[in-house]
């Protein structure tokens, strides 16, 4: 393979689904019940639907296996109403990408995209439908919390345990004891059964030995969002060392876009168990996000939105940033400040309101945050009725993509309706009046007002230092 250590060509990996109709399972008095009707109607039951007495549910018949060759099955006469419903389900379709040797790969794309079943072909746990899989050097995986761990034995016990599923020698793990022990900072438990264990206790000592046991490819799950802050940080450097200094491949599946811009050289967008994109990183965030992002709608918000909390006593209807001629546009200058509008309907009184407005950056991290009671403002009485407020921020972010977050809260501090992504928008660089030209690729969260001043060139000091 060369410096090619992962080649997937065709993936795609394919679920029977059942869908019970009545009963969540079938009683012995309805088999017998469906065999007596199936006689009185004259024997009809080849070809019939099929009950499946194991009571299987989703995902849980093999891929291309029809339920029917389960071994407590009785046919079942056409006309009598079936309690369940067979359908084909493609987690993976089509995926085809080759991963060199170093590289670092982020894997995203929303909950259900098809990232998890990904990684356990790639793992080995789980056969693909179809296509095929090359892999060229030993894997190393960490997708849920305690996976390869037995709970009745001590830390220490399953360092060695999870080593030998590594496919590494004793030797070898005793050559890199030490410094798991040191990085998973478990040394106090070490000699306890991990099932007395935190889930944060887990994924330290699991990530510390898929890490430590030089593996060609480490494949890590979202598993990661369990440990702390500062442990997160730890095994994002050690995932950086492993590929820069090691030589060795990463791939990594999070949700937090900041880390795995911050850590990955190569992206992988997957949506609905499809590639959509694959090649930087920066373009896959991009896809990513432009995908999840509001199209150019006129900042018209439908019921069905998807909205983080809502309460039902008022929904947000038009969110939208407009010009100087109250034109609704969906990018900015720098150097001009960005005027937002936003429209709500009370369905029920609310006795004191106010709005909220948030600019968050594309990597999800929140910019800025606004209250409409800030500074002394007054609370808004909501009668049941249309509203609609305006909020002007100055010129305040650098060029880039940004999103919107709004929502209507009580004064106590309930959230009443909430959107994280209520209109993505973009601030591009120098419009009129602005004489700033910033480089294509800008650093920090803001633009704060500042003035530069050219001083004389100062005296040489007496000891004769220029």
């Amino acid at each position: 393979m060369g410096d090619v250590v992962i080649r997937v060509e065709g993936l795609g990996k394919k679920y029977r689904i059942s869908h019970q109709r009545k009963e969540r399972y079938t009683a012995l008095r309805d088999v017998i019940a469906d065999k007596v009707r199936s006689v009185f109607s004259g024997g009809r039951n080849s070809g019939g639907d099929v009950v499946n007495l194991n009571n299987q549910t989703d995902m849980e018949a093999a891929p291309g296996k029809d339920v029917s060759d389960d071994k407590f099955n009785f046919s079942k006469d056409p006309g009598a109403p079936s309690s369940a419903s067979v359908e084909d389900f493609w987690a993976l379709r089509d995926v085809s990408f080759e991963v060199k040797r170093g590289e670092v790969v982020g894997i995203i794309g929303r909950n259900g995209a098809g990232k998890s079943t990904l990684l356990k072909i790639l793992s080995r746990i789980t056969e693909p439908t179809e296509g095929r899989v090359e892999l060229d050097g030993r894997v190393a995986s960490l997708l849920e919390v305690g996976t390869g761990f037995h709970p009745e034995l001590t830390g220490r016990e399953n360092i060695f345990l999870n080593g030998a599923i590594l496919g590494m020698t004793r030797a070898e793990t005793r050559r890199k004891f030490d410094e798991i022990v040191a990085f998973a900072e478990v040394e106090k438990f070490l000699d306890t059964p991990v099932k007395r264990y935190s889930s944060g206790m887990y994924v330290r000592l699991a990530f510390a030995v898929a890490a430590h046991l030089d593996p060609e490819i480490l494949i890590v799950d979202e598993v990661l969002a369990v440990g702390d802050l500062e442990f997160q940080r730890k095994c994002l450097g050690k995932m950086k060392d492993v590929s820069q200094h090691g030589g060795r491949t990463v791939l990594f599946v999070s949700h937090n876009i900041a880390a795995v811009k911050a850590l990955c050289t190569k992206g992988l967008y997957l949506d609905r168990g499809r590639m959509e994109s694959w090649g930087s990183i920066d373009g896959a965030v991009t896809e990513y996000l432009h995908v999840g992002a509001v199209a150019a709608f006129a900042g018209s918000i439908p019921d069905d939105f998807p909205r983080q909390i809502s309460t039902g006593e008022a929904k947000i209807r038009r969110v939208h940033i407009v010009d100087s001629l109250a034109n609704p546009v969906q990018t900015v200058f720098t150097g001009e400040p960005i005027n937002i509008r936003v429209r709500w309907e009370v369905h029920e009184l609310i006795e004191q309101g106010m709005v909220e407005i948030g600019i968050v950056d594309a990597d999800g991290r929140q910019v800025t945050q606004s209250l409409s009671c800030d500074g002394g403002g007054p609370s808004i009485p909501m009668a049941p009725g249309l509203y609609e407020i305006g909020l002007r921020i100055d010129d305040i972010v650098f060029p880039g993509r940004y999103s919107l977050l709004v929502g209507v809260h009580k004064m106590d501090g309930a959230t009443i309706d909430f959107i994280e992504r209520a209109l993505d928008f973009e601030v591009l660089n120098t419009g009129k009046g602005d004489t700033n030209h910033y480089p294509s690729k800008v650093r920090g969260y803001l633009r704060p007002g500042q003035q530069w001043q050219a001083l004389s060139r100062p005296e040489p000091d007496q000891g004769g230092m220029q």
